[in-house]
């Protein structure tokens, strides 16, 4: 008997690429993994049992089939990664790739000195994540909005206040604030609102909306459709 996968990633970081193209097979092992922290192996008559806590990071192409709910509401944030529209970005990006295939070292030096600050703010973070607060009536108004949404469960509730907890420590900070809540509530929810396996996952206008109301929170947008509302 040798560890697989699930026994190399516990206590760390399991990614898989084309999540959404999983077999069913191995779906059902990683969602009872991911539940209880364990992974029982049965072949021949051997049962072995080890323990798989780990944290999932999965990406995938919607357009070529969609995730299982239970498995998609293991995942703790849901981003949408889109193609640079910006011009001037795309031409930084692609001279920036020939800079690499051409000299890889001489590249990766270059950046080494953010990447060590990166790192090391990482580091503080996780050091100061323990001492940061977030006030009752703040998570309250979080579970307000899962609720009104329809978030099934509570990991919507706790996701989101682990996310503004830990943005408030990457930041240097020991006091959650609502902005910090409404820069990650919608990466926490939005893949969370889908009740039909065969519906596309949310814009996140839906929480976003849901938000500003629950947190007084008005958008340029919404405070001038008011206001025309008011005049006409």
């Amino acid at each position: 008997m040798e560890p697989g996968l699930l026994a190399k990633a516990n206590r760390g970081i399991l990614y898989v690429d084309e999540v959404n193209l999983l077999d069913d097979h191995l779906v059902d092992v990683l969602l009872d993994s991911a539940a209880s922290g364990w992974n029982t192996v049965e072949r021949e008559g051997i049962s072995i049992r080890h323990p798989a806590r780990f944290v999932l990071v999965g990406s995938g192409n919607p357009e070529e089939g969609e995730l299982r709910p239970q498995l998609l509401d293991r995942f703790g944030m849901h981003a949408e990664i889109r193609t640079v529209k910006e011009p001037a970005l795309r031409v930084q990006i692609v001279e920036q790739r020939s800079e690499f295939d051409q000299e890889p070292q001489a590249f990766l030096e270059k950046y080494q000195a953010q990447q060590q600050d990166l790192q090391q703010r990482l580091v503080q973070a996780q050091t100061l994540l323990r001492s940061v607060s977030i006030d009752y009536d703040l998570r309250v108004q979080v579970s307000q909005v899962c609720a009104e949404l329809d978030v099934d469960g509570l990991r919507g509730d706790i996701v989101t206040n682990r996310a503004a907890k830990a943005l408030a420590a990457f930041e240097g900070r020991t006091t959650v604030t609502p902005d910090d809540i409404r820069r990650v509530i919608v990466l926490c929810l939005r893949h969370r609102l889908r009740k039909d396996p065969l519906e596309s996952i949310d814009s996140g206008y839906k929480v976003e909306k849901t938000f500003n109301r629950i947190f007084g929170m008005e958008t340029a947008e919404e405070s001038n459709g008011a206001t025309s509302a008011r005049t006409k």
